[in-house]
């Protein structure tokens, strides 16, 4: 039987540094494009249906940035280099697709910041996991905006890849 750590993770999926800088580089280059589709989807996005939600995502745009730092702190700490290179961003002309594609995003993001706390725990990165925690905080206070938005209940992260 595999032995597991306090984390419930097998002691071999335990990220070494090497394997966590590119993970969290991962995290990193989604953060970058949070920043940009909410500066991008805050002026694109019409109708007096969504006039909140625009201010809102100006927001969400400078804690991502925030984000970014943290996790760019951390990659510099673990003795890596942060990414320069944003993931993708969708765009659409319309605006419930593009607060669709911002919920999408932060859904996805929030599952991999808590499996990034359970490897960083396994690893005895606990200025990491926590750093991750603060971070997860208001990656769900968006999730919940969004999704409120949207009229919709915040999806789990198994509804996505359907």
């Amino acid at each position: 039987m595999a032995r597991k750590s306090p984390t419930g993770l097998e002691a071999s999926d335990v990220p070494s540094r090497e394997q966590m800088i590119a993970l969290l580089n991962d995290d990193l280059a989604r953060e970058y494009q949070a920043i940009i589709a909410y500066v991008v989807y805050s002026q694109l996005i019409k109708g007096a249906a969504y006039m909140n939600i625009a201010a809102e995502l100006e927001k969400h745009a400078s804690e991502e940035l925030e984000h970014a730092i943290k996790i760019a702190r951390q990659i510099d700490f673990l003795g890596g280099v942060p990414t320069t290179v944003q993931k993708p961003v969708k765009v659409s002309q319309k605006s419930e697709d593009l607060l669709r594609f911002d919920l999408e995003n932060e859904v996805i993001t929030i599952e991999n910041y808590r499996q990034r706390i359970r490897q960083a725990e396994a690893m005895g990165e606990f200025a990491l996991s926590e750093t991750l925690r603060d971070i997860i905080l208001e990656e769900q206070d968006h999730a919940i905006a969004l999704a409120e938005a949207l009229g919709i209940d915040v999806p789990l992260p198994a509804t996505l890849k359907k």
